[in-house]
Parts: structure tokens; sequence; C-alpha cells
């Protein structure tokens, strides 16, 4: 089972550069329990970048970068399928 309504969908985050950025998101409920992750401008990011860090769902930039600056959407996934979250905008000035 994988719902279609995400629990807390991202929402937009405006920060200056260098300061943390921190995008939540509570995916649908499921069965088994959707694992996140996290797309920017439609591509996949992965947990080996070591400039992010993606725990239960949040998506944290410790010390922004303008090419941070984008389109993010949070996506659930587990066997059934996978939904993606409403994007959210970050915005960094």
């Amino acid at each position: 089972v994988l719902r279609d309504d995400f629990r807390q969908p991202p929402g937009d985050v405006v920060v200056a550069a260098g300061e943390p950025a921190v995008l939540e998101c509570v995916p649908p409920r499921g069965h088994p329990e959707p694992s996140v992750s996290w797309k920017k401008n439609g591509v996949r990011l992965s947990d080996k970048d070591e400039h992010l860090t993606i725990r239960g769902g949040k998506l944290m930039v410790a010390s922004t970068r303008k090419s941070d600056a984008g389109v993010y959407v949070c996506v659930a996934t587990n066997v059934v399928g996978e939904r993606d979250s409403e994007p959210a905008e970050l915005v960094v000035f």
C-alpha cells in the first residue's frame, strides 16, 4: 500500500548563502513504510554527497551555495511504487 497524500510536503525555503537550509518531508502512509529520497530539478540526489544530509525525510544543507538553489521534490518509495511531492523551491540569496 502507498497512499497519495504526503503527511507533510516540503515548503519553499529562502536562505542567505552560507546559512543552513532544511527541507522537511513526511511521506504518505504506506506498507511497508516508504523510504524518502529527493530530486533537485528532476535529478535524484545522492546521499553520498557530503554537502547534503538526508535523514528521516529531512534534506539538510549545512552551508548553502548559490548552486543549491532550485526546485526540490520529495520522493516516497516502497515496493508498490513511488510518489512525488509537490515541488518546493530553495532560494539562495
